[in-house]
Order: structure tokens, then sequence, then C-alpha cells
């Protein structure tokens, strides 16, 4: 399973971007799609998650902010953000849980991450 994510640059406090995030390989079902950032020095934190068919999860920092959707037919997972703010800067990585077929999985893959600059 690959995942290609893009949409980062970089953009003013206040703008906004929309990151996406494209699954393919040998996929069954996914549980879970998942946005994941991290800045230097500091662990991976979560951003927000869409977990299949269930609901969607979002970190304090961004809630009401950033909104998290897929398009199931495509496998492909965004993240619009509004409303930037300097501390969201970061390398923005995509997860997927993955099954590869019947009681095979899931199986975690990360995308290469899209870096997001937000000056103030």
């Amino acid at each position: 399973v690959q995942l290609q994510a893009s949409g980062g640059g970089l953009v003013q406090a206040g703008g906004s971007l929309r990151l996406s995030c494209g699954a393919s390989g040998t996929i069954f079902s996914i549980k879970r799609m998942s946005w994941f950032r991290q800045t230097s020095g500091k662990e991976r934190e979560l951003v927000a998650a869409h977990h299949t068919g269930v609901s969607t999860t979002y970190a304090p920092a961004v809630k009401g902010r950033f909104t998290i959707s897929r398009d199931y037919a495509k496998n492909i997972l965004y993240l619009q953000m509004n409303g930037l703010r300097p501390d969201d800067t970061a390398m923005y990585y995509c997860k997927t849980e993955v099954f590869t077929g019947i009681g095979r999985g899931p199986y975690d893959y990360w995308g290469q991450g899209t870096l997001v600059t937000v000056s103030s």
C-alpha cells in the first residue's frame, strides 16, 4: 500500500490550505485514515482521523478550524485547514489502517509527509 500526500506550502496566518492523501495498492478495506503532524524535536501528534463509516476525531487545537473528509471511491483523504496559525507549522503525515484481505490486518501505512509553513 502506498500513500501520496500533497498540498502543503507556505501561507500567511489566517490563510487556508487543503491537503490530500491518496492510497493505492492492495486494499481490501480501510479501517481509518488520519492526519498527523510533527515539528522538530517533538513527537508526532494526531491532528484528525476519519473512522470509516463511523465518525471523525479532531485534536482540540484544530477543532473548528480544520475539516477532515474522504472520497471513499478513490481512497483519497483530505484535510481542509482554515484560520491557519504559526503554531500549525509542521510536517503533515497521512496514515491509513488497511485490511489487505479478509482477516488480514489492519496494517499501518504512512505517507511521506507534506510541509506546511504558516508565517506571522
